[in-house]
């Protein structure tokens, strides 16, 4: 198996993957070992998030350090996923669209590369539900 298609394969790679208590039905992202609420009581499970949720609060990035200043301005979210867990993501959408409840979906998209031939680097925004926009990456 060549690297990138290892990469690929990786199940957490392009999912939403935390865990869920079993015994509180509590979700976590990122995963968790142990359950905080039920301790030694709890039974942890893997879970796959649906990547939808709603932005709980945000700013507009006007300045942002090296290599994120090519993207300003852009939103910045704390997204609350359906199934409870709150992430912090940019939300790609232009800023002035960007509204508190807004309804969201994770995106995955690639985020860098380590030089020309280097390992590329992938991960999650997020954007407005229903939509696919171009994003700046």
């Amino acid at each position: 198996m060549t690297v990138p298609r290892f990469w690929r394969a990786q199940h957490s790679r392009y999912n939403l993957i935390g865990t869920r208590c079993k015994t509180c039905q509590t979700h976590y992202f990122p995963p968790r070992k142990i359950c905080p609420k039920c301790r030694r009581l709890g039974q942890i499970e893997e879970h796959k998030f649906k990547g939808t949720g709603a932005i709980e609060t945000y700013t507009i990035v006007h300045s942002a350090p090296e290599p994120f200043e090519r993207l300003v301005p852009y939103v910045l979210a704390i997204v609350k996923l359906d199934e409870g867990p709150q992430v912090t993501t940019q939300v790609v959408c232009p800023p002035e669209e960007a509204k508190i409840g807004m309804r969201v979906r994770a995106i995955f998209r690639r985020m860098g590369q380590e030089g020309e031939e280097g390992a590329i680097h992938y991960g999650f925004k997020f954007a407005p539900d229903g939509e696919s926009p171009a994003p700046k990456v």
